[in-house]
């Protein structure tokens, strides 16, 4: 790849497979230090020994604000604070309109955007009191486009990424701290292929404008051009990438 990212500490949440282990090791592969961070240590541990180099596992719940203090502490002390956050952590569900309730409802929320909320809060501290100019880059959903069936506090909680993303831009463009999203289409990821939405890969081709299925490197490679000084004058954007299934 490249060393345009050499220098820099990258945190990425939810990075023991899937979207964020590949986001990881692009950014690693561009020179970054990569903090590979998840809820699951083990999988996380062996997502930064895959990965090698200056990668680094480090457990953490992003719902949790006691948990993701740690993160940061433990990160503080490791690379002296981040300069790229990636919020990839989310839960994926599939659950039919009449079989959500409300504890299915706040557990989505608070993982998905409230989770974004905690991490984005600890780590824009910790850029800002570094005088750094970051780069904040959240994982939404073309689901937020589409509407998509079976996934309705995921829909919501992807939608308030996007608005927070907005939001979050206008707070912090004064610190040269950009905040930008990116919205993936269905992705063949390991999630994805053990969930009842790979059965959903025929319908989504049909609607792209390019054939194929979706892969997490797809996504990868455009969290590390935000990441990346080439991306310096981007911000409060939504990237959707997709192969042309939503078109906007």
């Amino acid at each position: 790849m490249t060393e345009r990212l050499a220098g820099k500490t990258a945190l990425v949440t939810g990075a023991a497979q899937g979207i964020g282990k590949a986001i990881a090791a692009r950014l690693a592969a561009d020179g970054a230090t990569v903090i590979v961070s998840d809820i699951n240590a083990e999988g996380a541990k062996a997502a930064a020994a895959a990965i090698g180099g200056k990668a680094r596992a480090i457990a953490a719940d992003i719902s949790d604000p006691a948990s993701v203090k740690a993160l940061f502490a433990e990160i503080q002390v490791l690379t002296g604070g981040i300069d790229i956050l990636v919020n990839n952590a989310s839960i994926v569900p599939f659950v039919a309109w009449d079989d959500v309730d409300l504890d299915h409802w706040r557990k989505i929320i608070d993982v998905n955007l409230t989770g974004t909320f905690i991490v984005s809060r600890a780590g824009t501290d910790q850029m800002r009191a570094a005088g750094k100019a970051g780069r904040v880059i959240s994982i939404a959903s073309n689901t937020f486009f589409a509407g998509t069936p079976n996934m309705a506090a995921y829909v919501a909680a992807k939608g308030g990424v996007i608005g927070f993303t907005r939001a979050l831009a206008t707070e912090l463009g004064k610190y040269n701290i950009t905040a930008n999203a990116v919205t993936p289409g269905l992705i063949e990821s390991d999630g994805v292929k053990s969930s009842p939405h790979n059965e959903a890969f025929g319908f989504v081709e049909m609607l792209q404008a390019m054939k194929g299925k979706g892969q997490p490197e797809h996504i990868a490679d455009v969290v590390s051009f935000l990441a990346s000084d080439d991306a310096r004058w981007i911000t409060g954007q939504t990237l959707n990438v997709d192969a042309g299934m939503v078109r906007h």
